[in-house]
């Protein structure tokens, strides 16, 4: 990257008339020049057509067939031209400096392939509501991250889809997404966690982009309510990408694991669905037994946790085994929503251990 490196921001938009603008404008609007901007559009049915048009003079657009989010990712980065690329949702915001941000870290240091940076929490009218992604409890590793995603990789911090910014070099060694696996959404999972084996990744401890929460997009910071629905799709997230992660390691050539991946918090969606509604989960071998020993043995091949979250992750893999379903649905619930354990919080913040950086 002897010259300033152009960077592609791809927005992928379905049904989003309420908040496409404002994500067109903060792409748009940046610090720094060198910048196209595509929005794909994803076969919306509202009038997200009508107001994206409407800035067809700065933006190169792509109209296709409703095909899902990995299908519009697919076709925006096919057409994208920069050495830096940031696949931005329709219904988040990039801050101005972004860009400029992120593209000091890839000039400074070029082995990089992901940089990832902190994203302030929007409700839907665009007002912050105090929290981020991630929590500041929670360290972010940067550097050689392979040998996590490879063993543990949903245990491993992660920011969605606004929350990276890529190297278009080496994301095309993994691109296309599937796009009969990961359908509608779920892309994220993909591009994120694969990219893991590609080179290192740096964490900007910056707040860099907003991700907003309303009632069409998740339910994990809206409420605190378990959606067990939710949970079953991250199981099935969690063992696409499991397997995606080892058929491009054996491709890579990197180190074979040979008990597969064993993640603390998918082993934890699985328990949780068992035991709160059995009739619909989705893996008829899970037993009880048979989670409690897997998370154990997810929690003690974490080399990057302390003695003492060791211990608190294997008294939370007992309890859950052992409940009956109304202590159940608590300890579910103080596991997956760090919003209401805030003093828990910064005991946790004491017990990780902090992660190796460059």
């Amino acid at each position: 990257m002897d010259q300033p490196p152009l960077v592609s921001i791809i927005i992928n938009n379905y049904n989003y008339e309420r908040f496409i603008a404002e994500a067109i404008e903060s792409a748009l609007q940046q610090a720094y020049s060198q910048v196209e901007v595509i929005v794909v559009d994803d076969g919306s049915i509202d009038h997200s057509k009508e107001i994206i048009q409407g800035y067809s003079r700065h933006i190169n657009l792509v109209l296709k067939e409703n095909g899902g989010q990995a299908s519009a990712i697919n076709a925006g980065f096919a057409i994208s031209r920069g050495e830096i690329v940031v696949f931005l949702d329709a219904d988040d915001l990039l801050l101005p400096s972004m860009v400029k941000d992120v593209v000091d870290v890839f000039l400074s240091r070029p082995e990089i392939i992901r940089v990832q940076y902190r994203m302030a929490v929007i409700d839907e009218y665009s007002q912050r509501t105090g929290v981020e992604k991630p929590e500041r409890h929670i360290p972010v590793p940067s550097g050689d991250v392979h040998e996590q995603a490879l063993k543990f990789p949903f245990d491993m911090p992660w920011l969605p889809t606004s929350g990276n910014a890529f190297s278009a070099k080496a994301l095309r060694r993994i691109m296309p997404i599937p796009e009969n696996s990961y359908g509608s959404a779920g892309a994220d999972w993909y591009i994120v966690h694969l990219s893991c084996l590609l080179g290192p990744v740096f964490f900007l401890d910056n707040l860099e982009a907003c991700y907003r929460v309303h009632q069409s997009n998740t339910y994990e910071l809206a409420n605190t309510s378990l959606n067990l629905e939710h949970i079953r799709r991250t199981i099935q997230y969690c063992r696409m990408t499991a397997n995606y992660l080892q058929q491009y390691a054996k491709k890579f050539g990197l180190a074979d694991q040979p008990d597969g991946i064993l993640s603390v918090s998918y082993i934890a969606n699985r328990l949780v669905s068992l035991r709160l509604d059995p009739r619909n989960h989705p893996i008829p071998t899970d037993t009880r037994w048979g989670l409690l020993k897997k998370g154990t043995a997810a929690v003690f091949q974490r080399f990057d946790i302390s003695i003492g979250l060791k211990i608190l992750f294997l008294s939370w893999f007992l309890m859950m085994s052992i409940a009956p379903k109304p202590i159940g649905i608590k300890m579910a619930t103080l596991f997956f929503f760090p919003q209401v354990r805030k003093r828990l919080n910064r005991l946790l913040s004491k017990l990780h251990v902090q992660q190796k950086a460059f």
